[in-house]
């Protein structure tokens, strides 16, 4: 096969200077900056330099021995996120540590923002996170992704998708954010990807949004590509060079399954479709990345008010008893699935298989 090139063609993406400062100035659109300009233009002025010059990563450090190019200059941005996820792997492996299980609410509606009330997903959690808290050993993280929509300063930043270019080029923790010469910063998958690497045990709990997953967890879900053959070692491409990631990944690339041994279960609701397609979306995601299904308990799909009215869907929850149960069982079942997996005693039958088609 000929050495792969990289293709070009896209059209420009910088803007003049003009159109950078009325997109910055949108931020101080409040009148209690007025008083403010001159403070602001100095800003925007320092703001610009930085654009302009492309200043990614202002602060850098040598990478040093351990690196492929112990001399390339690593974000200490990157360097932050990549220590903080060592750590979180060092507590999951400790055999004295409690099993922590990630519980993710993947719902944006919260009672703090627009929609003025809590969500059926946010009760669920709930639901889950009492029995899972019972057990003795355990204990529980949450996510609740409703924040991206309710708290200042929470985002998920779209995964820019380098892993098709080269699976090399995509990163171990994820080095496309934060991007301070294109104000992409407070990416908050900073933080996300340290919860699911501490983890033994993750458990989605979901709405339907038009057939697909909500907003938030989709941007999730995209961004945790890099944990699924993802490169720990940035300096290997020079930062983000897609020729040298090609040529790396022609000479053989081991696809480092970073997630992989941990067991999830899967909560799924809807009010009129999708639940089936969602739940099977999620539990083939999970078992590609190389998760382990807690059991049948543990992936549910289940409709809340079936064509029901909006507003008496949390009154249809609060009479669907069998439903409440049903999510106990799956967090009962991910529990014992990850008793199992602490002890070396839950069954995978192709574990030494070789994996034919690595991605």
């Amino acid at each position: 096969m000929a050495k792969p090139k990289v293709r070009k063609g896209m059209p420009s993406v910088a803007i003049s200077k003009a159109e950078f400062v009325r997109r910055t100035r949108e931020r101080f659109y409040d009148p209690a900056f007025d008083p403010l300009q001159d403070e602001i233009g100095k800003i925007i002025e320092a703001a610009w330099n930085g654009y302009h010059e492309y200043r990614k990563a202002p602060y850098t450090k040598r990478a040093g021995p351990r690196y492929a190019d112990p001399d390339y200059e690593l974000s200490m941005d990157w360097l932050k996120s990549r220590d903080a996820i060592v750590r979180a792997g060092r507590r999951q492996k400790a055999p004295t540590a409690k099993s922590r299980i990630l519980l993710i609410n993947g719902s944006s509606r919260s009672d703090q923002s627009c929609p003025g009330e809590i969500s059926k997903t946010f009760r669920l959690a709930e639901i889950a996170k009492r029995v899972i808290e019972r057990e003795r050993g355990f204990e529980t993280e949450l996510l609740d992704l409703s924040l991206l929509a309710s708290q200042y300063g929470r985002q998920i930043l779209p995964c820019k998708a380098c892993v098709s270019t080269a699976q090399p080029l995509c990163h171990w923790p994820c080095s496309c954010y934060p991007n301070h010469a294109l104000g992409q910063v407070n990416d908050w998958m900073a933080e996300i990807y340290p919860m699911w690497v501490a983890a033994h045990g993750v458990m989605i709990l979901t709405p339907v949004n038009w057939y697909q997953a909500p907003t938030g967890l989709k941007a999730m879900m995209d961004r945790l590509v890099c944990a699924d053959g993802g490169n720990a070692d940035p300096t290997s491409t020079s930062g983000k060079d897609p020729q040298k990631a090609k040529d790396l990944e022609m000479k053989g690339w081991d696809y480092p399954r970073h997630l992989a041994g941990r067991v999830f279960s899967v909560v799924v609701h809807g009010d009129a479709a999708g639940t089936e397609t969602l739940r099977r979306i999620l539990t083939d995601w999970l078992k590609d990345i190389g998760m382990i299904p807690a059991g049948h308990a543990a992936e549910l799909d289940r409709y809340v008010g079936y064509y029901e009215p909006y507003a008496t869907s949390h009154e249809a929850l609060d009479h669907d008893r069998a439903f409440h149960d049903e999510t106990r069982n799956a967090a009962r079942a991910l529990v014992q699935a990850v008793k199992l997996m602490r002890r070396g005693q839950l069954a995978q039958p192709d574990a030494r298989l070789r994996e034919i088609r690595a991605k």
